[in-house]
Order: structure tokens, then C-alpha cells, then sequence
């Protein structure tokens, strides 16, 4: 091998290894407020430090870094503005990144500083660090689950134009959004497809804020969000199913439990959709982007958080034998240009 060709990845290792800086720089960013303070102006070091309780030459530091990786511009000496890259670090950008910015400068950044030890036993880096599993230490933080939703909420933003380029949801009337979060994503169904109504199932520290978005959105009277556990009963009946994001949180004996009451609850005619990333689908981002990465990356948050026994991301032949495992049948399946799937199963008898 030349010598040019060792040395460039050699540089390219060490940039990886670094990346945790950067990562960690941009939810500083986030935590003092810089995007809203920046919010469609330029300001200078020592106003910003001013306003956020920093160290003026500690902020022009990380300021300054931050615009060799396309976040910030420097439009005059110790003068900054916000890039459009850096803009979607603003609360009010369409797909929002602050909240998870906001997530990964506490608790789930933190548990990744343990991932070996997740290595080396296969156990939850989250557990290690925190004493408990992700799901029951939100539902001991409401403060942290709100972040989580919004984070959810935002990321799902950013496919909800191609699931409905892709997927028509006229045929069902009644529709059952499982483990649906602060309902982000039923609102937007509902008010693609005017004749359907909607149920929200999800824990009951959850539900709280699925039924303030869907006051907020002028739902109430179509939508209505329950207390309730996908491992025990979800209410019968519904034409449709959702399973958004939520299989994936899960090892494969407690997704087939899950897909199990669903089919408990689904009438012949009925059907259950599963939208999640697949680990074979991802086709945008090339080498700059990093799409093509995706599903290697939050593969590694997933094992950070639930353990090697626990969620993962799959393939769409691993969610075929899930799916068969229930006793449901895959009726048809879209790959999206992100690498989301949405698959339709129906009844196997």
C-alpha cells in the first residue's frame, strides 16, 4: 500500500475518533441557546456571551470550530451567524435537530461513554450508567420524555412527505397508532384522510402529551389517546394498525409479542403496518452525506441502550420472520428513498 493512501487513513481514523468532540460541541451549542439567539441575525462573541452566561473566549473558540464543519459563519471578525445547516438547530425548523442535540448532551450521551462495557458483556450501556431501563427511567422523567417525543416527533417530520408519496391511508377507517408517542404522526394521518378517526395507545406518562398535540391540532373530536400496555391488549377492532419506530426498541421475542396483540385485536379485514428503518434498504447520501451510514449508526445507539439482547435494527427479511412468527403475512412492502420501510401485513388464516 503507498504511503499516501496509509497516511490519508490514518487522518480519516483520527477523525473519527474525534467526532465525539464534535458531536458534543453541537449540543453544547444547542444547551446555551446559541441557534434562538442567532434566529435569522448575526451577533458578535461578547453580546452572545452576554446573553448566555458564557466564557466570551471560551464561546469564540467553540464558535470558531464549529465553523469549519458548515454550522456557523463568521460574517466579520468575532461575528457569527447560524448556516442552513446550522438553522435546523433552531426549535421551529421543519425536522428539528435540536431536541436531539438536547438528548444526546445528557442522559443517552452519557450511557455512550459505556458502550464497552456493552461490548464486552452485552449488557445496556443506558442501564449501566443509569440504573434502569430507558423506557422506565422516562417514565420517571417527564422533563427527558418530552425531549425524547419531540425528538421522535422531528425525525418523523423528516419522512412523513414519503411514507404519504409511497402509502395511502383513504381505505381505513378506524386507526390505531401503537406505542404512538405524543402523536405526531396520527395527527398527520388524520389530517391526510379526513373520513378516518384515530385511537392512541402508549404508557401513561406518554399520554399526556399525545392528548396536547391532539388538542392543538383541532383533533379532539376525531382522535383520543388511552393508557395502555402493547404486551398485554390494545383496543379491538381498529381497520389499522401502526407500529411506527416501535419494533425496533425490541429483541425479537418481545416484537412478536407485540405483533401478537395486535393480531389479537384485528378484525379479518384489518391490517397492521410497520414503519422502521431497514438495515438492507438505505439509498440516499453518498460519501459526504453519510446517509448510507444510517443504519450502521443507530444500530450502535441501539445497543448502547437496550444491549445486545435487546432492540436492533433489521433487515426487511428478519421483519418477514417476525411478521410469520405472529401469524401474520407480509401483503406489501415499500423501501423509501431514506431506508424507512413500510411494510402491510394481514391475517395468515
Amino acid at each position: 500500500m503507498p504511503d499516501d493512501t496509509r497516511h490519508d487513513d490514518a487522518a480519516r481514523m483520527r477523525m473519527l475518533l474525534y467526532s465525539q468532540l464534535i458531536s458534543r460541541a453541537v449540543s453544547v451549542l444547542v444547551r446555551l441557546r446559541i441557534p434562538e439567539e442567532l434566529s435569522g441575525r448575526s451577533r458578535g462573541v461578547r453580546e452572545l456571551a452576554e446573553r448566555t452566561g458564557a466564557h466570551p473566549q471560551a464561546l469564540e473558540r467553540l464558535l470558531r470550530a464549529l465553523t469549519s464543519f458548515g454550522v456557523l459563519v463568521e460574517e466579520a471578525p468575532r461575528v457569527f451567524a447560524l448556516t442552513p445547516l446550522g438553522a435546523t438547530l433552531r426549535p421551529d425548523a421543519s425536522g428539528s435537530a435540536q431536541p436531539t442535540a438536547q438528548l444526546l448532551a445528557g442522559e443517552i450521551g452519557t450511557a455512550w461513554t459505556q458502550l464497552e462495557h456493552t461490548a464486552r458483556t452485552g449488557q445496556s450501556a443506558f442501564r449501566q450508567v443509569h440504573g434502569s431501563d430507558l423506557f422506565g427511567y422516562l417514565e420517571q422523567q417527564p422533563e427527558l420524555r418530552e425531549i425524547f417525543d419531540r425528538s421522535q416527533a422531528a425525525g418523523l417530520s423528516l419522512e412523513t412527505d414519503e411514507i404519504f408519496a409511497s402509502i395511502t391511508f383513504d381505505g381505513y377507517r378506524e386507526i390505531v397508532d401503537v406505542g404512538g408517542g405524543d402523536g405526531a404522526l396520527l395527527c398527520e394521518v388524520l389530517h391526510r384522510t379526513p373520513g378516518s378517526t384515530g385511537t392512541l395507545v402508549d404508557l401513561a406518562g406518554t399520554v399526556p402529551l399525545a392528548e396536547k398535540r391532539i388538542a392543538e391540532e383541532e383533533l379532539a373530536v376525531r382522535c383520543t389517546a388511552v393508557v395502555g400496555d402493547f404486551f398485554d391488549r390494545v383496543p379491538p377492532g381498529g381497520d389499522l394498525y401502526l407500529l411506527s419506530h416501535v419494533l425496533h426498541d425490541w429483541d425479537d421475542d418481545n416484537a412478536v409479542r407485540i405483533l401478537r396483540t395486535c393480531r389479537a385485536a384485528l378484525p379479518e379485514h384489518g391490517r397492521i403496518m410497520v414503519i422502521d428503518l431497514v438495515t438492507d434498504g438505505c439509498r440516499t447520501g453518498g460519501e459526504d452525506t453519510g446517509g448510507h451510514q444510517l443504519p450502521a449508526v443507530m444500530d450502535l445507539y441501539m445497543l448502547s441502550l437496550f444491549g445486545a439482547a435487546g432492540g436492533r435494527e433489521r433487515t426487511r427479511a428478519a421483519f418477514a420472520a417476525l411478521l410469520a412468527e405472529a401469524g401474520l403475512v407480509e401483503q406489501e412492502a415499500h423501501v423509501l428513498p431514506s431506508g424507512m420501510a413500510v411494510i402491510t401485513a394481514r391475517r395468515d388464516d
